[in-house]
């Protein structure tokens, strides 16, 4: 799971929510509702999602190991993987290896078919490739955080 959100954000988001519950007769705590929050956007917990709340500069790569599962869209394509490899490169770079669990079609053409199935590719911190395709889509963006289970 990815959240562009910062913490304050998802405070804010849990001070809504407290209010709606509570204008239903339902009394909650602030706690609760942080929690609940946490849950709808399927993690475990308040502190694992504050974990993995937007920070200003934040190196969202640094969460990744090789041997993680990763999701994400490569040439605007979804896919599930697995990092084989993960190397920085120094500017605010990194050099990634991705093995997908099933091969991704990368043309967009119906007539012709071409399938990838591990990809090399460069990304920065927040797991977004610098490399764009001709409408200007980035090549490959990584959803860092995929949904835990509880």
């Amino acid at each position: 799971m990815t959240t562009d959100l910062t913490i304050d954000e998802l405070k804010a988001q849990a001070k809504r929510l407290r209010q709606a519950i509570e204008t239903r007769g339902t009394a909650i705590s602030h706690s609760a509702a942080l929690e609940l929050v946490a849950r709808q956007l399927g993690v475990r917990d308040w502190n694992t999602l504050s974990a993995l709340a937007t920070k200003p500069n934040a190196d969202r790569v640094s969460a990744l190991c090789v041997g993680s599962q990763v999701r994400g869209r490569y040439l605007n394509q979804p896919f599930v993987g697995k990092v084989l490899a993960l190397a920085e490169t120094g500017g605010g770079f990194h050099k990634i290896t991705i093995h997908f669990n099933e091969p991704v079609d990368v043309v967009t053409f119906e007539s012709f078919s071409a399938f990838r199935q591990r990809i090399n590719a460069q990304i920065d911190t927040n797991g977004i490739s610098p490399r764009k395709t001709s409408n200007g889509q980035p090549h490959l963006i990584l959803d860092i955080y995929p949904r835990q289970k509880s």
